[in-house]
């Protein structure tokens, strides 16, 4: 998860968005560490892109 937080703030600081595709396991990880307001998850590729179209 690590990594991930990584690449958010290298896209963001760099004036990018990011979404991030995932499935039900890894965001029950993501929001048990606490990081599911900062990391852009996405439950598919079609909310992702319609996120990314709204930014």
């Amino acid at each position: 998860m690590g990594v991930l937080v990584q690449i958010v703030k290298a896209t963001q600081n760099q004036g990018g968005t990011l979404q991030i595709v995932t499935n039900a396991r890894v965001t029950q990880t993501v929001k048990l560490a606490r990081l599911e307001s900062f990391l852009p998850l996405q439950p598919s590729l079609e909310a992702a892109l319609a996120k990314i179209e709204e930014a």
